[in-house]
């Protein structure tokens, strides 16, 4: 005869979502949407500032432009940087170093976009009026956006050209290297051929 299993032993085995537990998820959600609107609200206000006191010295706001295309251009090569992106770089495939590279790539990604959020504040706000402070046009981010876009789509151009070129040149490389390994199997295998006559 076959035992049955008591009744409590399934109620055990199979996991019920508590009451607890929702409320725990309801108040992490709240509390992450908090925290999210007070980063960035405080991280526009302080980029709003910022650009006013910056764009207020003489030729501040085009040479700000270029620096921040900079910034851009370096983080956006960072992240697209073989070191980086390969995924056995250093040689060793542990885990700890496969996330320690995804954090480094995160991180440049974010220094790449950290100076579109930087210009984009000092533009007029939507939805609001243009007298209010937390909205009005910062005088000087105009200036400095041009000379950003520009930058950034010159340069960006120019290495993105370079790159293609010299990862061009090593696949013509590699095809060369391996025809040469192909032809001292081909002679090999003809004197092999020889000889065996």
């Amino acid at each position: 005869m076959r035992e049955r299993p008591m009744a409590g032993a399934k109620d055990r085995a199979t996991p019920r979502i508590r009451v607890r537990d929702g409320v725990g998820f309801v108040l992490f959600v709240v509390v992450g949407a908090a925290v999210l609107v007070g980063v960035f609200g405080g991280a526009r206000w302080a980029a709003r500032e910022s650009a006013a006191a910056l764009y207020e010295l003489p030729g501040a706001s085009w040479a700000l432009g270029g620096v921040l295309g900079s910034v851009t251009l370096l983080g956006w090569g960072g992240a697209v940087s073989e070191r980086l992106t390969s995924p056995a770089a250093n040689g060793s495939g542990q885990a700890s170093g496969v996330v320690l590279r995804r954090v480094a790539r995160g991180a440049c990604c974010v220094v790449a976009l950290a100076p579109v959020f930087f210009l984009l504040s000092g533009l007029q706000g939507r939805n609001c009026r243009s007298y209010d402070e937390g909205c009005a046009y910062v005088p000087g981010t105009g200036p400095a956006l041009l000379v950003y876009v520009a930058c950034v789509a010159g340069v960006g151009w120019l290495a993105h050209r370079r790159r293609r070129t010299v990862l061009e040149e090593r696949r013509v490389r590699e095809r060369e290297r391996l025809r040469k390994l192909r032809r001292k199997g081909k002679g090999k295998g003809k004197s092999r051929g020889a000889r065996q006559r």
